[in-house]
């Protein structure tokens, strides 16, 4: 089977509609700007977030126990010491007198403890609960946000939607068509730049992507279609007008 040999011209009309049509695709990922990005890190930001909120309520909750088991020890310290004050009352010694002395003692110093416990416990309750709102208002509007940006982003997906996906169909028919190793040097210089720029046109004797001057012999020699020529500056493949399908710029 015969190899159909593909000139320089026709390589370089594959090589700018291709990059025409990429260029499409990146103008609508412009579009959409950071959106997805932003969206992204909000979402790990509220997971984070509703952690520690979790982690907060645990903590406040804990405290409220501890609270309430305290003040329940002090109701079983004053329910011991109503019992003992009136054993005191059918003592028959010393010796019980002294025992029972020693328990109302006892428990008084069990209320005094439990009562510092519940108010050492309440004001890091306070603070916690200080910290736990804070959090969940900030979370609060996290959440406001990422439904403000979702809106946004959705609403602009399903503008592009379509346009994008029939971009990308094009696109990939236009890969099929231009041989492997101009593919691979085209994605390569595609991704080194921002702009996504492989193959720019010479623009007022200055390559399109990086500005540098071409030289008038160079010039020509893009016009002549005998080869694909780069900028030796950028590595940007380089096409005259014709090929752009640009009217020549007056003089």
């Amino acid at each position: 089977m015969a190899t159909v040999t593909v000139s320089v011209e026709d390589k370089l009309k594959g090589l700018f509609e291709l990059q025409s049509i990429d260029s499409q695709i990146d103008q609508i990922q412009v579009l959409k700007g950071q959106l997805p990005i932003e969206v992204s890190d909000l979402e790990d930001e509220i997971k984070g977030l509703e952690t520690r909120v979790g982690r907060l309520s645990d903590q406040v909750g804990e405290m409220d126990s501890e609270i309430t088991k305290h003040k329940e020890n002090i109701v079983t310290s004053n329910t011991l010491i109503e019992r003992y004050n009136k054993q005191l009352d059918d003592v028959k010694n010393n010796r019980e007198y002294e025992a029972l002395t020693k328990e109302i003692e006892l428990q008084n110093l069990e209320n005094q403890l439990s009562e510092k416990k519940i108010k050492e416990f309440q004001e890091s309750k306070g603070r916690k609960a200080e910290i736990l709102e804070e959090a969940q208002q900030k979370l609060a509007l996290k959440k406001e946000d990422l439904e403000k940006k979702n809106v946004e982003l959705t609403e602009i997906s399903e503008k592009t939607e379509k346009e994008e996906n029939k971009l990308r169909k094009k696109s990939e028919k236009s890969r099929k068509e231009i041989e492997d190793r101009l593919l691979k040097s085209y994605d390569r210089v595609r991704n080194r730049y921002r702009n996504g720029l492989a193959v720019v046109t010479v623009k007022r004797n200055a390559c399109g992507g990086c500005f540098n001057r071409i030289p008038p012999q160079t010039q020509i020699e893009i016009g002549q279609y005998k080869a694909i020529i780069a900028c030796e500056h950028c590595g940007r493949v380089l096409v005259d007008n014709v090929i752009a399908g640009i009217e020549e710029e007056e003089a």
